[in-house]
């Protein structure tokens, strides 16, 4: 549907023939006043075959002008957005020991960081109505993706993320600081933090027990999830033996953070482990049920803007054809005068 900013603009439609209503004793003014330079083709015989088209030609010319200056806006179908939704961070471990291949996809091994994204990315998908934003850390944490709508692009950022881009240790205060200052931004009521991690705090310039304290001031619920199987099985020259994998992660500190803020702590040994947490968290954080409509709007000005041009300029093409065939005609009639 086809709407005006400025509708009352369109009252400037019939201008050109009102003045030459009223200023009949100059009846060609009208045309001056939409295109001067498209008198020479009037007062010459360039019109002899089609007089009345240069006129219907500045007609259109002008219509068109005004149609522009309304500013014509495109409305779409109405579209569905949930009233109130959450403010929803992530944040993932981008350490060294993400690197672990103790994971099972599909039947194969996988390294941590894989398995998160495969599953993270359906997670993501199914908060319809969420702002979600994404936080990458390892010895700092950075913003990899704002507060958005947008879940495919928070997805694919996600996706992009790879081990060692901000170095190996692990910086989990820094992630809840960057994360809260982001939440901070919005307005929502529901703010929440989902970190993934599969160590403990190694790095960083904000300790963990004051990025719980700015949570707890802001209303930020943080939820905890350790990442890493808990026996893998390693052969040597000497034989098998089974090791702890996750030795480094330390599920009471994690535990202490989702406690402080009223969410909690997840375990996460293999894939459908971590499936059943994002289930649990979309339980415990449900999405928005209520929708308000809205209609996508597409300014489309320059479409008769360009016309009006394009117009203008076959217009006075046309005039310099014109006048030159007939001005060749003129002086071929004048020497066969004087012969």
């Amino acid at each position: 549907m086809i709407t005006f900013i400025w509708p009352w603009l369109l009252v400037l439609l019939p201008l050109p023939w009102l003045y030459r209503r009223f200023r009949a004793e100059q009846p060609r003014q009208t045309m001056k006043l939409l295109m001067p330079s498209a008198m020479p083709m009037v007062a010459s015989g360039a019109t002899q075959r089609h007089p009345q088209l240069p006129h219907i030609v500045l007609a259109l010319i002008w219509l068109l002008l005004v149609a522009a200056l309304a500013r014509p806006q495109w409305q779409g179908e109405p579209i569905g957005r949930p009233l109130e939704g959450r403010d929803l961070m992530v944040a993932v471990d981008l350490s060294g020991s993400m690197a672990q291949q103790d994971m099972q996809l599909n039947g194969q091994m996988v390294d941590r960081l894989t398995i998160v994204k495969h599953v993270l990315k359906d997670f993501i998908e199914r908060r319809q109505g969420d702002r979600i934003g994404l936080v990458l850390f390892a010895d700092t944490a950075y913003l990899q993706a704002p507060l958005t709508f947008d879940r495919f692009t928070v997805a694919t950022f996600l996706d992009e993320a790879v081990l060692g881009l901000v170095g190996r240790q692990t910086a989990i205060g820094d992630a809840i600081g960057v994360s809260i200052k982001q939440i901070l931004n919005q307005q929502s009521e529901h703010r929440v933090l989902v970190l993934l991690t599969d160590g403990d705090n190694t790095s960083g310039s904000l300790a963990p027990e004051e990025a719980v304290k700015l949570a707890q001031k802001h209303n930020v619920t943080i939820y905890t999830v350790g990442v890493g199987a808990e026996v893998m099985t390693r052969r040597s020259l000497l034989g098998t033996r089974n090791i702890n994998p996750s030795a480094d992660l330390n599920e009471e500190a994690l535990q202490s953070i989702a406690q402080a803020t009223g969410g909690q702590y997840f375990r996460a040994t293999d894939g459908q482990s971590l499936e059943q947490i994002y289930q649990t968290i979309d339980a415990l954080e449900p999405t928005a049920s209520d929708e308000t409509f809205y209609r996508p709007v597409i300014d489309v000005f320059f479409y008769p803007l360009a016309a009006a041009m394009a117009l203008a300029l076959l217009l006075m093409a046309w005039q310099q054809v014109a006048n030159s065939r007939w001005g060749n005609k003129a002086t071929d009639l004048a020497s066969r005068r004087g012969r």
